[in-house]
């Protein structure tokens, strides 16, 4: 069993490692400048929380939060940044060009496969590597961006799947969790595609870095578990008051309802109405998302308030039942005493209660 964890925690980080070096090739290809490789260092910070994860941790994760995650976000995110913002060559040339060129790069592929097959030789293999990476370089960029932003987002939910889940969540809480991420990835992978398509946001810079901040911030939910962690509060939480019980009792359904107002679904909506009434950009799908939003934001909220309802009821509830249980100890503990104990007295391990007893004539005379 411990074999499989270490297992599945270093698979997982390579995983990580390959997609991240991919997304550096690309800068380097884009850009035509081999000092973007230097991105690559950032992934010595995966290095390091491997190793300290398999000397500390055995492999497994942690309570909250999942320190791969957020650092493949860290190697990876930099790289997509470069890329959108190289928009020079984001449009596709026209059908008949891309359909020329790939049909050549296809029959040149093919031919070197096939002459490979038959001499069988070192040389030839890396020669079909070669130009195996070559037809990649040829994919139109924007298919190259949006390639990336996909498996990027498939990385995440499966890397968080295959990642062992530490001692604070169970697989169940896990299982939730990654279907959470399946409808939050498509609704960022929306968000990217449809904005940044655009020509009047490409036309502005700073409408793109601020799309792409949005965009960041919304990948901070994946590195955290805390939307599904449940916490069991004491009893002693009811005395302190409305506060401390509604944080404790709905601890995971708070963290749900902050993290889609003000990492996901808040700031989406902001974006999409900025860019429907300020740059006058109105499309269907435009319109769409920024309506489902909107009422993920009202939805949220109409729980947050049925929340609180539910919670103030239970506190004044709780004075009745503190009263009924404090009335009378007294008598709950006499009508606890069944009738045997009251013969077996001191020697049952029971005080033995005060009762007038007969007093018999032959008691009032003792004999002498």
């Amino acid at each position: 069993m411990e074999a499989l964890v270490l297992l599945n925690a270093l698979a997982t980080r390579l995983l990580f490692l390959l997609h991240s070096l991919v997304g550096v090739w690309r800068v380097t290809e884009v850009k035509k400048e081999p000092l973007y490789w230097l991105l690559a260092l950032l992934n010595l910070l995966l290095f390091l929380e491997t190793g300290l994860t398999l000397k500390f941790k055995r492999g497994r994760g942690y309570k909250w939060f999942s320190p791969a995650i957020f650092l493949y976000l860290i190697s990876i995110v930099p790289s997509l940044w470069l890329l959108e913002m190289h928009h020079e060559t984001q449009h596709c040339s026209s059908r008949s060009e891309g359909t020329s060129q790939n049909t050549s790069s296809k029959e040149n592929f093919n031919q070197t496969l096939m002459s490979s097959e038959q001499s069988n030789g070192a040389g030839d293999l890396i020669k079909t590597a070669r130009v195996f990476v070559n037809n990649l370089s040829t994919v139109c960029e924007k298919v190259w961006t949006l390639g990336l932003h996909q498996t990027f987002l498939l990385m995440l939910i499966i890397g968080r799947w295959l990642l062992p889940i530490g001692g604070g969540i169970t697989r169940d809480q896990l299982s939730q969790l990654l279907l959470m991420f399946v409808g939050t990835a498509a609704d960022i992978l929306e968000f990217t595609s449809e904005t940044l398509e655009e020509q009047n946001v490409r036309n502005s810079p700073a409408l793109v870095y601020a799309i792409l901040v949005i965009w960041t911030w919304s990948m901070l939910q994946f590195p955290l578990d805390l939307a599904v962690q449940h916490v069991v509060c004491p009893l002693s939480v009811a005395t302190k008051g409305f506060p401390s019980l509604f944080f404790c009792q709905y601890s995971a359904d708070l963290w749900n309802i902050g993290i889609s107002i003000f990492i996901q679904d808040g700031p989406f909506l902001v974006v999409r109405l900025i860019l429907m009434t300020y740059f006058k950009v109105i499309n269907q799908m435009l319109v769409f998302f920024a309506a489902k939003n909107f009422l993920v934001v009202v939805l949220q909220l109409y729980r947050l308030v049925v929340l609180g309802m539910d919670v103030r009821a239970s506190l004044r509830n709780q004075p009745g039942r503190l009263k009924a249980e404090h009335s009378c100890p007294c008598e709950q503990a006499v009508s606890e005493i069944s009738p045997g104990d009251w013969v077996r007295g001191s020697n049952g391990g029971l005080d033995t209660p005060l009762q007038a007893l007969p007093v018999t004539p032959e008691d009032s005379h003792p004999t002498p």
